[in-house]
């Protein structure tokens, strides 16, 4: 049985917060994230700890069709326009350390693009409620997905609104058209618990954005984990090493093993 995640719901009043979280366990998914958004200004902005599980739940409610309690997670949301903004990310900050997984808003073309190459965050969030303000381009997108970053649609401005649909469907058709349906995960961004959808209702939507079956599923399951994996990654890694093998000459790969053995 696939595993269903939503994560982004949004950080409001810890009654609506624990609506919204039930309503998600009844739903069947079992792992949700809840969202503190941050937008920097001009003025100096701190990030604050996050609220504990037991702050939300003495005992988080169990997953329908299942046999344990839904998992709830931090995420942290920068909204940016500037690259500067985004020096708290970095992966020495302790601040991003509190939360299980990092995401940027990025609002201009300049900040997009150091999003996906260089700023450590696990999310790229696409803005799907109103015309993007500026073009999606391959490098940034390919430089992204070889990093291991995956890009956030979310699906909630797309129910309310019919005119936020269109602009939600152009978005994501035009981020499609470049990553070809990789690395993609749909939330639902969530303020109440009548927005949050069922997981083969979303998959369905994903139809609308692009997607293929197979990649509308993943990205309510299996892309999710792999944004999980990657934030524990940028939580405790700094570095990688990896070995490779010396390729052989041709004198070396056309002497038998007995000669060699007596050579060294």
């Amino acid at each position: 049985m696939a595993v269903f995640v939503d994560l982004n719901i949004m950080n409001t009043d810890v009654k609506r917060l624990k609506n919204i979280i039930e309503m998600a366990a009844h739903l069947g998914y079992s792992t949700v994230a809840v969202n503190h958004l941050v937008e920097f200004d001009k003025k100096k902005t701190e990030i604050a700890k996050p609220m504990s599980v037991t702050d939300i739940f003495s005992s988080p409610p169990t997953v329908q069709g299942k046999c344990k309690p839904i998992k709830i997670l931090n995420r942290l949301t920068i909204i940016a326009s500037d690259p500067s903004h985004c020096n708290v990310l970095r992966s020495t900050s302790p601040s991003t350390r509190w939360y299980d997984i990092v995401a940027v808003f990025p609002k201009t073309e300049k900040l997009f693009h150091a999003a996906c190459t260089n700023i450590d965050v696990d999310l790229v969030c696409i803005n799907v409620t109103e015309k993007q303000p500026f073009f999606i381009r391959k490098p940034p997108i390919n430089a992204a997905i070889e990093r291991g970053i995956f890009f956030e649609l979310i699906y909630t401005p797309a129910i309310k609104d019919s005119s936020i649909r269109r602009y939600t469907i152009s978005n994501a058709l035009s981020l499609m058209q470049f990553c070809k349906g990789k690395n993609i995960i749909l939330s639902s961004g969530a303020e109440r618990p009548l927005e949050i959808r069922g997981p083969y209702d979303v998959s369905t939507l994903g139809l609308l954005f692009g997607l293929s079956e197979g990649a509308s599923k993943a990205a309510i399951s299996t892309n999710c984990r792999a944004v999980l994996l990657h934030g524990e990654t940028r939580k405790t890694a700094f570095g990688i090493v990896y070995t490779e093998k010396k390729p052989q000459t041709e004198e070396e790969s056309s002497e038998p093993v007995c000669k060699k053995a007596k050579m060294e």
